[in-house]
């Protein structure tokens, strides 16, 4: 009897450690660590609507502007650089972020919320039009990546590591 709970005991470790191993690599859609080799390419084409944004592309996928980890596509990135929800008067009005953007630059979210938050001693507000898209972030614990956005000047691409998500936000300085 011994003899048979001991062979029970190590073919269900052997099978439990089997299942929990990754057969095949990441199959989320977005987020779950993946950071993007590169921001958008500047957009070309007939721009999409805004409400666009909220709908998943594909099932499975975020309800939100999300990168695409498997092809680092930036996926509802398509309204052009005519979108007056991203038009400033004064772009670049508290200077621009030179601390490191791209995928070689992570850096962890200390606080505040879309509003106003930080790292690193650099602060940034959300975009207005943005605001929605952001709730399940958190702000005190999230790593980003900030990007250059190349149709709407004046604003960057904050994307969050964690849920392979991005919002427009505009840099407002050093502590």
């Amino acid at each position: 009897m011994k003899r048979l709970i001991g062979t029970f005991t190590v073919l269900s470790m052997i099978t439990v450690s089997a299942l929990a191993q990754d057969k095949g690599g990441d199959k989320r859609a977005a987020g779950g660590g993946h950071v993007p080799a590169h921001g958008p390419a500047a957009f070309k084409g007939t721009p999409a609507a805004p409400e666009k944004r909220t709908v998943p592309d594909a099932p499975g996928h975020p309800a939100a502007p999300h990168v695409e980890a498997k092809s680092d596509k930036w996926v509802g990135h398509d309204t052009g650089p005519s979108d007056p929800r991203y038009h400033l008067d004064k772009p670049w009005e508290h200077g621009k972020f030179t601390a490191g953007i791209g995928k070689g630059h992570v850096w962890h979210l200390g606080g505040g919320g879309p509003s106003r938050f930080w790292f690193g001693g650099f602060y940034f507000s959300v975009s207005p039009a943005d605001l929605d898209l952001c709730a399940d972030w958190l702000w005190t614990s999230d790593e980003v990546v900030i990007y250059d956005d190349p149709d709407h000047v004046g604003w960057y691409l904050a994307y969050d590591v964690r849920l392979g998500t991005y919002v427009h936000v505009m840099y407002l300085g050093t502590s």
